[in-house]
């Protein structure tokens, strides 16, 4: 079970591990998370990065150790990670890596509902759902293979994982546009018919028929 954090934006750990490396300013750890491709791995919002770095010297997981000025800009306050910081940002990686959360997907949101969908139309989506999944798997395989040849494997697993859950969802959808060209999937008559007369199966149980009226679209 996930642990509660005082700090659960997951921008705080890109914050703390960057932190990590030395005194930064929070324009600073911004431009050194974009440019490793931080917003590609975790949702990050930019604009609640000052409230996070904030929030973590609040709870005493950063400190202020002094402030930098460039040139004409206004001075900017350094932060360093603090003891506290460096357990929490350990504690929290060894939590991400053991323990599996629920996170659905706006996919799994789509599948949830497809049935208010005709099985025809929810074929053609998929099928241009695949040819997106397949083209930006090709692309990836082709970046990871640069990157490989100039960073060790050890930052490019986010890559590797990223690459191998998009391939999956490709051969999932693949194996299931094959069960609706074949007419294999289960209840595909009913589905259709449903669409086409808005009539619902007799055997349909008693629950789901509740839950597809409450669904039906305005006559």
């Amino acid at each position: 079970m996930a642990k509660r954090r005082p700090v659960a934006n997951l921008l705080a750990l890109a914050v703390l591990t960057v932190a990590v490396e030395r005194p930064m300013h929070p324009y600073e750890m911004a431009s050194v998370l974009r440019a490793r491709g931080k917003d590609d791995d975790m949702p990050i919002k930019w604009g609640s990065l000052y409230t996070v770095v904030r929030n973590l010297e609040k709870h005493g997981l950063l400190e202020a150790v002094g402030t930098d000025r460039q040139g004409a800009r206004p001075e900017r306050t350094l932060y360093r990670v603090t003891d506290a910081g460096r357990r929490e940002a350990a504690d929290w990686t060894r939590e991400l890596l053991s323990t599996p959360g629920r996170e659905p997907s706006p996919f799994e949101s789509g599948l949830s509902v497809m049935g208010g969908l005709g099985p025809d139309e929810v074929r053609d989506l998929l099928r241009r759902r695949l040819e997106l999944l397949e083209r930006h798997v090709e692309a990836d395989r082709r970046a990871l293979e640069r990157e490989r040849a100039e960073l060790p494997r050890l930052f490019l697993l986010e890559s590797e994982y990223a690459l191998a859950m998009r391939e999956a969802q490709a051969a999932w959808v693949r194996e299931l546009l094959k069960e609706l060209d074949a007419g294999e999937f289960p209840g595909l008559d009913a589905w259709r018919a449903y669409h086409r007369t808005c009539d619902l199966p007799a055997d349909l149980p008693a629950d789901l028929a509740d839950l597809a009226e409450r669904g039906r679209p305005a006559q």
